[in-house]
């Protein structure tokens, strides 16, 4: 199972990065200048902000991240310069608001992305997905292609795994979480031999969590529940004409993932950054670097142009 188990490291990895990253989201209030803003989305309070002028350009952050990781690591700032720039708090994530329902994540998670579109009265915008956000952007890609001028997936794409057995593996991954606030599975499964964590370290991280007032575990476990309802088939992700980009750290797991994504579409241009790793909240992640922003840059302006839209936040 290459690709469930490719996404519950790269959840592992977000979780664990969580930790180490509650006291630097603290110290980095959102940006102040253009609209912070709530949306009613089919009845859940959604929260996004809308900076610049231009072109729009929707971020989509990962699992247990939220908007402050694009406003921290800069990305934010960089291409509000010269384009439109419209980021939510995924639904569970940051100040939108969290249920605890798994029928209220899976294709939900992405439909929030097109009501918002909706809301803005924006006909096409260009999107970039990171890790779960990633996964989210993929699936849009072929279920609400028209909305989309170009894709850029980060550390991440398309969930292509089917089957019975994973979806046990999920509840399984739920329960312990919701027992936890940890995933025991994960933490044992995803790390190397050597690394595994001893009952210890485990009982520390459970604690953690816990006390973490930015966390909500049974937010995580309803997520996971519903992880199956964003797959796709290869078929599906094949027959895409949305122009789409990957971006991905040659020191992130994720690698294996997007070279697999760029076998079944070949016109997927992969960028890989050089000692990048996956977590977008640490110094190391992909999303910090430079070399990010200007791939996402050259890639917006080759196909700019082609979007229904105002130019600026309403």
């Amino acid at each position: 199972m290459p690709f469930l188990l490719s996404s519950l490291i790269l959840a592992s990895l977000t979780v664990t990065a969580l930790a180490q990253d509650v006291a630097r989201k603290t110290a980095y209030p959102i940006a102040s200048s253009g609209q912070d803003a709530f949306f009613n989305s089919n009845g859940l309070r959604i929260h996004y902000v809308d900076r610049g002028m231009g072109e729009p350009i929707v971020l989509v952050h990962g699992l247990n991240n939220s908007i402050q990781d694009w406003v921290s690591g800069g990305v934010v700032a960089n291409l509000s310069k010269d384009f439109r720039v419209i980021a939510l708090d995924l639904r569970g994530h940051g100040f939108s608001e969290k249920p605890h329902d798994p029928k209220q994540y899976g294709r939900e998670m992405g439909l929030d992305i097109v009501r918002l579109l909706d809301h803005l009265q924006i006909r096409k915008a260009h999107i970039i997905g990171y890790s779960m956000g990633a996964q989210i952007t993929a699936q849009l890609l072929t279920t609400h292609a028209g909305r989309f001028i170009s894709a850029i997936l980060g550390g991440g794409g398309g969930e292509f795994v089917p089957g019975v057995d994973d979806q046990n593996e999920l509840e399984k991954i739920a329960t312990e979480y919701e027992s936890d606030c940890i995933s025991r599975t994960i933490a044992l499964g995803t790390s190397a031999p050597q690394n595994r964590p001893s009952e210890e370290e485990l009982a520390k991280r459970s604690a953690a969590c816990f006390a973490d007032p930015n966390r909500d575990r049974f937010v995580t476990a309803a997520a996971f529940r519903a992880w199956g309802q964003r797959r796709i088939t290869k078929a599906e992700f094949a027959a895409v004409k949305v122009p789409t980009l990957g971006i991905v750290g040659d020191a992130d797991p994720a690698m294996t993932m997007m070279e697999e994504m760029q076998q079944i579409r070949p016109e997927l241009k992969l960028v890989v950054i050089d000692g990048a790793i996956h977590q977008m909240g640490l110094e190391r992640g992909a999303t910090r670097r430079i070399e990010f922003v200007n791939a996402v840059r050259e890639f917006v302006l080759q196909h700019k142009g082609r979007s229904e839209a105002s130019g600026s936040p309403q």
